[in-house]
C-alpha cells in the first residue's frame, strides 16, 4: 500500500479522533481506512493509536509520528504546488487560529469570503484565548496579538490594537471620571479574567510605568461579559480596543485615562509555510492579511 496514502489516512483519523470522522474528511469507506493504518501500524512495527469503544487518540509513539507525518504531507504539497506553478488553484485543508473575539469579530467573515473564492478549500477554524502550539496541533495559519516569541514560524504585520479603559456615560456621569490610574481604587471595576489573570494593572512603559493594584467588583470569564457588563453600568473594565471598537463607536462606551495608555500591541499573521509555500497557505495569508489590513479598528 502506498505510505503517502496510509500517512494521509492515518493523519485524517489521528487528527478527527475517529476512524469514522477521519473516512468522511477523505473520501474512504470506514473499513479502507481501518485497513490503512492496521498496515501502517504493522509495517512499523507500533501501536500508533489507542482504540475504544469511546475515542480513537494517538499513543506517544503514534503523537510524534503525526507531527512527521504532517510535515511530510506539507512538503509533499508544497512540492507539487512548485510544479504546478505560482498560479496553482488553492485546494485542501486549512487549518486557522485566533483569539475567541478577535475571530468572531473581524476573521470569520473573511474566511467566508475566502471559502467562497476558492470551492475546493476546507477550513478548521481554532478560535481561542490562548497561545495555541502550531505545530504541535496542526495549525497552519494564526492571528496572534501582541510580540513574537523567536520561531521558525513567518509573520506579517497587518495592524495593532491598545489596551484601554472604558465605560458606559451612565456609569461616568454617576461616578465620575478618574484621572489617573490610582484613582481607579475609588471605582467599580469589573475584571475579565481571561485579559486580566491578576488584579495589578499597568500603565505606560518603561520607566514611567506605573502598576495599580484593583480590587475588582466583579470578575467574569469572558471578554463579552465584562462589555455587557460596563454597557449596563457596572463599572470599568480593560479590554483590548478592538474588543470594544463597535460600542465605543455607536456610543455605547467611554474610553478614559487615554493619555496613560502603554505602546499598542502588534498584530501578526503567523504561519508554518516551507520554502516555497503551498498555494492554500500562501493566498490566505495575503487575502487576510488585505482584509484586516482594512479595518481601521485594527490601524
Amino acid at each position: 500500500m502506498d505510505r503517502f496514502h496510509q500517512l494521509a489516512v492515518y493523519v485524517a483519523v489521528a487528527e478527527e479522533e475517529s476512524f469514522a470522522a477521519g473516512a468522511r474528511r477523505i473520501g474512504l469507506s470506514a473499513p479502507a481506512v481501518t485497513r490503512a493504518v492496521a498496515s501502517l501500524e504493522q509495517a512499523l512495527g507500533v501501536t500508533l493509536l489507542n482504540r475504544t469503544t469511546r475515542y480513537v487518540r494517538p499513543t506517544d509513539a503514534g503523537q510524534r509520528y503525526l507531527e512527521d507525518a504532517r510535515q511530510i504531507l506539507n512538503r509533499l504539497q508544497e512540492a507539487d504546488e512548485s510544479a504546478a506553478g505560482i498560479n496553482a488553484t488553492p485546494r485542501g485543508h486549512l487549518s486557522i487560529t485566533a483569539p475567541v473575539l478577535f475571530g468572531k469579530i473581524f476573521v470569520m467573515p473573511h474566511v467566508v469570503e475566502y471559502m467562497q473564492r476558492y470551492a475546493d478549500v476546507e477550513i478548521s477554524a481554532l478560535f481561542l484565548d490562548r497561545v495555541v502550539n502550531m505545530m504541535e496541533e496542526g495549525v497552519d495559519v494564526g492571528v496572534r496579538i501582541g510580540a513574537l516569541p523567536d520561531s521558525s514560524m513567518r509573520a506579517v504585520r497587518v495592524g495593532q490594537v491598545r489596551r484601554v479603559l472604558c465605560a458606559s456615560p451612565a456609569y461616568l456621569e454617576k461616578h465620575g471620571i478618574p484621572q489617573t490610574p490610582e484613582d481607579l481604587q475609588r471605582h467599580q471595576i469589573i475584571a475579565a479574567s481571561g485579559v486580566t489573570p491578576s488584579v495589578e494593572w499597568k500603565f505606560g512603559d518603561g520607566d514611567q510605568a506605573t502598576t495599580v493594584r484593583i480590587k475588582p467588583r466583579m470578575t467574569v470569564t469572558t471578554n463579552d461579559g465584562a462589555i455587557e457588563a460596563v454597557r449596563h453600568g457596572a463599572g470599568i473594565t480593560r479590554l483590548m480596543s478592538y474588543q470594544v471598537a463597535h460600542a465605543l463607536q455607536s456610543g455605547d462606551l467611554k474610553t478614559v485615562l487615554s493619555e496613560y495608555e502603554s505602546t499598542p500591541l502588534p498584530i501578526h499573521i503567523v504561519h508554518r509555510q516551507g520554502r516555497t509555500g503551498s498555494a492554500k497557505i500562501r493566498s490566505f495569508v495575503d487575502f487576510m492579511a488585505e482584509a484586516l489590513r482594512s479595518h481601521s479598528a485594527l490601524g
